[in-house]
């Protein structure tokens, strides 16, 4: 949710800035929240970002660095050098360091800083592992580094300074090489402008006053050491095809900037936000893709602070030879240079370097993955239940039920409303008999009230955000006005976390789990509605510094808070809105405020995929969009579409009409149930990719490129993805669709449709007609899809329900899949081995059942009932059951001919047993 538009002003106590300031709200009326505000945000374009501006003067060319080869020092864990600016004199130090996997990471920092320059803590899981680089090529002005046996090798140039990365002596990237290197360095105050201009990069035409202070919205962001920041370019040589920079809502494949824009990097709460736009919204993930048919590389660019993004594709000549070169220059407002480059070759070698560094998806409890169901707002306990009862009235699948804001005690977190809610355990006990959850909105704003334990408590304690004076910083948001809690201070995320104990946060239960919204974080009124830049976080730093990282921090915090609840035996379940880099860790994320607009369902799918593949993959958009009224269709595509999109939460605006499954018509509401009810019997296999999402760092929804990365013509396809690489999904995103244009990926791959079976040969483009009953699945040849037979009311009603397995083949009459079981809640399938991890596989007219990991001993009680086998052409003459220890029965079964389509039902065969199913005479 965002911001309201004109309020009532009734106090000017709140700001900071010394001009002339707007009285502002005690607090917002629900009325006053459901105004609009697109007119009244004021968003900055890229020449109104200062440092933007500033590094815009230094243009493409020769570099000014200077690399002194002569002060180069290798020891086990890295090689540093001095860089020297030819013009100012003032070194700067390069650090490389080579890690385990493929991975190298470049550092650079001024020798001498004024003080210490801020660097991103948290974000990396654990210190990498380094190898030892020596010097095994040297010449006039030329090192070149590796370690033994690589087939990569850095090439450092001195005049001017240059990084490059070779792989068997061929160029794949470069740093440095467009000369773009820049780096400002801290000042004193007393410093004179002249000082100030020569000791930064490039030319420049600032007065004293806009380097020391920028102004927005006539209120002062001022810089106690100037400016002081960083920039750095790069060449990615044969590749034009790059992706990530999450969040934008645009393309996929990420398109060229003009001089004055650049895809920007700066958590802000935008309310109904445009789309095509290169505009930062509620998250950062500063990771960029490049992919071409022969490999896949990552830049990763460790920097919290607000950061633009500059893409550039073009001719590039190397040895008389033309290719297409990308140009990427990265420009961060404060910290220093700290990038990792991930070297791949394939692109999930990328997605393990990046997992390395920063974590894989958190294993999220199964009843996550279910159908969420949320507004703002369920209005008291009469209308959860009325809800609740609903879609039991509809036979309508569904597991958590959402409150927002106006559950609490006048904006106060942690508490509830006790006209509106005065039973809340009641409440949640009547959902836990129905095998259901509930989720509660917690902000990171605390409102500033003596009566209010947590505000006293935490301003006792010193937990707020301060300003420059060391008062502690106000702004307004929900409740009024609020003080900020500065998570990041690990005191502060320690007690925030004790918060969730159930004897602290009287009303809830183990079954209540956490959404953390407004999290950017958001402050209304504010200039870009968010946090002052100069406020003061914990150990000095400046919110500039760490901005993008405030989100993150809170849902470390929460999701420490609900495993620490159960004693840590409980996996948490966190919304975010607001995110960095290691997000994944603690939870999931959504798209922010949606408009209920068919091209919003559109841009969905390009914004999941690029948080997917780097690595939040655990996303999804809200469904019918916050914002607004969808006509049925459109809400009936979109419950079609979310439900094949990994988060599946269905939300809308206070004040919007309200939109349960089942006010829409019979027909609608019966579209809408199968779409629900189709997700719900594939909880199988959602549970089984977010399981390879946590242990291998797969995404769990991925473009096409990834599976078929040779495959040119698929580079740029984005309105169609993959589920794992089993299931190919084509959400209808248009009004009146009758057809599709679909791509069939893959040389000689099968596919067939997942809900028909009818086999398609790829490569081969083709119209796929479409009625509103359904948008087109199918299914990959070669894999084997473990389902529900039938869908329940909730995922933990289907703990013990019988399975069946679809099973493809492919073109050499082959398929492979497998089976994850645990509990779907614990984190004993870790510690105690309780899990069922079987694989399946079918070869010579054999499917047979194995354990995949034998460590696994979770007592499931389910049945394999039923099995359907694609692509067998002849009926078979006898089909048998082979058990492990020995037993062989025959099997009835049914072929049908023109599908080629084997079916086999009533097995009774136990999920984690052993056994052969032998089909003779069908080849």
């Amino acid at each position: 949710m965002s911001s309201p538009a004109s309020t009532p002003l009734l106090s000017d106590s709140t700001m900071s800035s010394p001009a002339s300031t707007p009285l502002l709200p005690l607090a917002l009326t629900p009325n006053e929240q459901q105004e609009e505000v697109f007119a009244d945000d004021k968003f900055k374009t890229c020449n109104q970002i200062e440092f933007y501006r500033r590094q815009k003067l230094l243009q493409p060319g020769q570099s000014l660095y200077q690399a002194q080869l002569d002060t180069l020092t290798i020891d086990e864990n890295s090689a540093t050098f001095q860089i020297l600016h030819q013009a100012t004199k003032v070194p700067l130090q390069v650090c490389i360091i080579a890690l385990e996997g493929d991975i190298f990471r470049i550092k650079i920092n001024e020798v001498s800083p004024l003080k210490p320059r801020y660097e991103v803590a948290d974000v990396l899981v654990r210190k990498p592992v380094t190898k030892r680089l020596s010097v095994v090529e040297e010449d006039v002005g030329t090192v070149v580094l590796a370690y033994p046996n690589d087939p990569y090798k850095l090439h450092i140039s001195s005049q001017p300074f240059c990084v490059s990365v070779t792989l068997d002596g061929k160029p794949v990237l470069s740093a440095n090489s467009q000369g773009l290197l820049y780096f400002e360095h801290q000042q004193s105050p007393s410093t004179e402008i002249e000082m100030s201009r020569s000791n930064n990069d490039g030319p420049q035409d600032f007065s004293q006053d806009e380097l020391g202070q920028e102004c927005n919205n006539h209120l002062l962001d001022s810089k106690a050491n100037g400016p002081t920041s960083v920039g750095l370019d790069f060449s990615l040589y044969g590749f034009e095809h790059v992706y990530g920079l999450p969040e934008h809502a645009d393309s996929h494949n990420l398109s060229d900037t003009k001089d004055d824009e650049a895809y920007r990097l700066y958590n802000l709460d935008v309310f109904g936000y445009s789309i095509h736009d290169k505009m930062g919204i509620y998250g950062s993930v500063p990771l960029l893709l490049a992919h071409k048919a022969s490999q896949t590389c990552g830049i990763f660019w460790l920097n919290a602070s607000e950061t633009l993004v500059e893409v550039k594709t073009k001719e590039d000549v190397q040895k008389q030879r033309f290719m297409r070169r990308t140009d990427v220059r990265w420009m961060s407002e404060s910290g220093i240079v700290d990038i990792f480059l991930l070297m791949g070759p394939a692109p999930q070698d990328v997605f393990k370097q990046y997992a390395q560094l920063t974590g894989t998806q958190a294993f999220p409890p199964k009843f996550s993955l279910g159908y969420h169901q949320c507004r703002w707002n369920y209005e008291d306990e009469e209308d959860v239940e009325a809800v609740d009862s609903g879609f039991d009235e509809h036979g309508i699948p569904y597991d958590v039920i959402w409150l927002d804001i106006e559950h609490t005690e006048e904006k106060r977190y942690f508490t509830w409303d006790e006209k509106r809610f005065p039973n809340p355990i009641q409440m949640q006990e009547k959902l836990r008999e129905k095998k259901r959850k509930l989720v509660a909105i917690s902000d990171p704003h605390i409102k500033v009230d003596p009566s209010y334990t947590l505000y006293t408590e935490a301003k006792e304690k010193g937990y707020f955000v301060k300003k420059q004076t060391g008062q502690d910083f106000e702004g307004i948001c929900w409740p009024g006005t609020s003080s900020y809690l500065d998570f990041t201070n690990p005191a502060v995320r320690d007690w925030y976390a004790a918060q969730f104990a159930l004897d602290k946060y009287k009303g809830s239960t183990d079954i209540l789990f956490i959404w953390n919204d407004m999290n950017e974080p958001s402050v209304f009124m504010a200039p870009e509605k968010t946090m002052d830049k100069h406020e003061v976080h914990h150990q000095g730093w400046e919110h500039r510094d760490l901005h993008n990282l405030y989100g993150f921090y809170q849902q470390m915090s929460t999701a420490e808070g609900l495993t620490r609840r159960s004693g840590g035996q409980k996996r948490p379940f966190v919304l975010t809105r607001s995110f960095f880099a290691g997000s994944q860790r603690y939870g999931a994320v959504w798209t922010g405020d949606n408009i209920a607009e068919w091209d919003y369902l559109k841009i969905s799918i390009p914004m999941l995929l690029s948080l997917s593949v780097t690595g939040i993959t655990f996303c999804g958009a809200d469904v019918g969009g916050f914002v607004g009224d969808p006509e049925p269709e459109l809400l009936v595509r979109w419950y079609q579409a979310g439900s094949f999109q990994p988060f599946f939460r269905a939300h809308a605006m206070l004040g919007s009409k309200r939109r349960e499954p089942w006010l829409f018509g019979a027909d609608n509401t019966c579209l809408i149930k199968n779409a629900i009810e189709e997700r719900y019997k594939l909880l199988p296999y959602w549970y089984l990719l977010f399981y390879r999402a946590h242990i291998s760092a797969e995404p769990v929804m991925r473009p096409l490129w990834v599976e078929f990365p040779k495959q040119k013509e698929i580079f740029r396809v984005e309105n169609q993805y993959l589920l794992g690489n089993a299931l190919m999904v084509v959400p209808v995103v248009e009004s009146g669709a009758s057809v599709v244009h679909m791509l069939f990926p893959g040389y000689e791959e099968l596919w067939y449709d997942f809900r028909k079976y009818k086999c398609v040969k790829g490569p081969h483009k083709r119209k796929i007609r479409v009625t509103l009953e359904e948008i087109p699945v199918y299914q990959r040849g070669g894999s084997i899809i473990p389902m529900y037979i039938r869908a329940g009311k909730s995922t933990e009603w289907m703990d013990n329900f019988p399975y069946e397995l679809h099973v493809a083949l492919d073109s050499k009459g082959s398929a492979v899949g497998e089976l994850f079981i645990d509990d779907g809640d614990s984190f004993q399938y870790l510690y105690k081995n309780m899990f069922i991890h079987r694989r399946f596989t079918f070869q010579k007219n054999v499917l047979s059942s194995c354990a995949a990991d034998r460590a696994g001993q979770y007592p499931a009680q389910s049945l394999l009932e039923k099995i359907l086998i694609m692509g067998v052409k002849k009926s078979p003459s006898q089909v048998t059951v082979h058990m492990a220890g020995g037993d062989k029965t025959a099997l009835a079964f049914t072929h049908d001919h023109k599908l080629c389509l084997l079916c086999l039902e009533h097995l009774s065969l136990g999920i984690s047993a052993d056994w052969e199913i032998h089909i003779m005479g069908a080849s």
